[in-house]
């Protein structure tokens, strides 16, 4: 059999059921749109996160060590 005489067996696709997949794909659609989003906006936050926190151990490294005082002693 052809697909030709296949589809004369089948039904003819419903209004309805084309309506709730069209929704179903917008739907998907745009929670994708959201994920990406979200994970954008995720590393946006992590990469400044990461930044401040390597300018913060550069500005303690250069810090003046008061703990090694304590430490002078012990030796």
């Amino acid at each position: 059999m052809s697909f030709n005489e296949f589809r004369s067996i089948l039904p003819a696709p419903q209004p309805e059921i084309e309506t709730l997949e069209a929704h179903q794909v917008a739907r998907d659609f745009y929670r994708e749109i959201e994920y990406r989003q979200d994970f954008k906006n995720y590393c946006q936050w992590y990469y400044e996160t990461a930044q401040r926190h390597r300018d913060e151990l550069q500005k303690m490294r250069n810090d003046f060590n008061i703990f090694g005082w304590f430490l002078r002693g012990r030796r």
